[in-house]
């Protein structure tokens, strides 16, 4: 009985990840929040995968996964983007030498929330879609939360993009675009393989390999650059395979 609860446990401790990395970002400890992120995000593949080690799987799993996810991958990055929202709004001020009418203000401090409602979407439909086992519609949750987690450890650790990482046209771009791709038509390929032959995994090893080497010479900056290249490879890859229909 305790061996069918393993995949829930691994979910829940998923699910206090996330929640004590929004803690931590409203105590202003952004790499802590992005740490708590990226063990989330750990957890999220350590859970299905218990699951099916252990024919463990269940609908109270399903649904307890999909409510761990929205607060790790929803809630979380949309709080991270609502600091960095709020701290680029200061920065605009300041450059600009006055306020902004206070109803724009709180809508633009609200924006970064899209990143929930669009989030909870993307789970519904993922729950809802029995197709989705080697190739995803739309950029999964936790990817999404990967670019967005990564976004505090590089304005730490890279003073040089710190301008444009706070600038607010870009903030607002950011949030815009990775709540809209989380939905969009696109069909994201699964690095989940049938074999391990090159042949037929030609793009997924690709991906790997650029991935390893963006980590070792880019450090922090590589993953959203990771994330973004798997968007590229994903709509290359959709679009070739309608030439060939």
């Amino acid at each position: 009985m305790i061996r069918k609860q393993i995949p829930n446990i691994i979910t829940l401790c998923n699910l206090a990840a996330g929640s004590i990395a929004i803690v931590a970002i409203l105590e202003n400890r952004p790499f802590v929040a992005s740490l708590l992120i990226g063990i989330a995000v750990v957890l999220d593949f350590m859970d299905g995968f218990a699951a099916r080690m252990l024919k463990a799987g269940s609908e109270i799993g399903k649904q307890l996964d999909s409510l761990a996810d929205l607060i790790s991958f929803g809630l979380a990055p949309a709080v991270i983007m609502y600091k960095i929202m709020q701290s680029s709004l200061i920065q605009y001020q300041n450059q600009m030498g006055e306020d902004l009418n206070p109803w724009l203000l709180k809508l633009m401090l609200a924006m970064p929330f899209l990143i929930v409602v669009f989030s909870a979407i993307r789970l519904a439909k993922f729950n809802t879609d029995d197709s989705q086992t080697y190739s995803f519609k739309g950029l999964p949750t936790p990817a999404n939360a990967i670019v967005i987690s990564s976004l505090p450890l590089i304005l730490l650790n890279n003073n040089e993009y710190s301008d444009i990482l706070l600038n607010v046209f870009v903030v607002m771009a950011v949030v815009l675009f990775q709540s809209a791709i989380m939905v969009a038509p696109i069909e994201m390929f699964s690095l989940k393989m049938k074999s391990f032959g090159f042949k037929g995994n030609e793009v997924k090893y690709i991906f790997v390999f650029c991935s390893l080497a963006m980590i070792i010479f880019l450090k922090y900056l590589a993953f959203p650059l990771i994330i973004w290249l798997y968007i590229l490879l994903s709509l290359i890859l959709q679009a070739s395979s309608k030439k060939r229909l």
